[in-house]
């Protein structure tokens, strides 16, 4: 019998949308508001929106920040963070002071308009087409990609080679990260209707749920 997926609930994410989600895929999953909903998880999804140090604060009064930290470097669990979930994998943010998980070298930084792009508007918002990169994560949406985002800061990877796709906000930005068995997504699958639901399946077969 296949165990859960553990969605993270930690007060700032619509939790509800990512599991009726998956639970249109056909995949068990469950709210996890503490350490013990996470152990026996065979990989865990971080959504999340608002700010940066807000997330982290949370994390850590439910006793899910060192816990989250713990089953994905000793024990190998993957993870994929959503919007705010894929800031909290990095080291920090432009926007607050806490440091991040630190699961992939990367930082979040916020936007900083340029030139014509200053008529653009923070935060970005709306349906952008995304430029995917890594072949396995985005397969079968080459080419026909589009993501509904909902951000004001991004993610910048020290390594080039950890970014899975990439999106245009006046410029160039990550919209999806990969290292390893850490996953993460700038934009909201689960508000992506077709798109975001093949992303999904593609990260649950990858990490052997599909």
């Amino acid at each position: 019998m296949n165990r859960p997926i553990a969605v993270v609930d930690y007060g700032v994410n619509n939790v509800g949308s990512v599991l009726n989600m998956l639970r249109h895929l056909g995949v068990e999953a469950v709210a996890a508001h503490d350490a013990g909903d996470l152990v026996e998880a065979p990989s865990i999804i971080l959504p999340g929106i608002g700010s940066f140090d807000t997330g982290v604060t949370n994390l850590r009064n439910a006793g899910l920040f060192d816990a989250l930290k713990a089953r994905v470097q000793e024990h190998g669990v993957p993870i994929l963070g959503i919007c705010l979930g894929m800031q909290l994998l990095t080291k920090g943010s432009e926007e607050g002071r806490l440091e991040g998980l630190g699961l992939v070298d990367a930082f979040t930084r916020r936007f900083v308009l340029e030139g014509a792009a200053r008529s653009l508007k923070v935060p970005h918002m709306g349906w952008n087409d995304t430029d995917c990169i890594d072949a396995e994560l985005f397969d079968g949406l080459q080419g026909d990609a589009r993501f509904y985002y909902v951000h004001s800061y991004h993610v910048h990877c020290a390594d080039p080679a950890d970014v899975a796709a990439r999106c245009t906000h006046g410029a160039p930005f990550t919209a999806a990260l990969r290292r390893g068995r850490v996953f993460g997504t700038q934009f909201h699958p689960e508000k992506s209707h077709r798109f975001g639901k093949l992303l999904l399946q593609n990260f649950l077969r990858l990490t052997h749920h599909g």
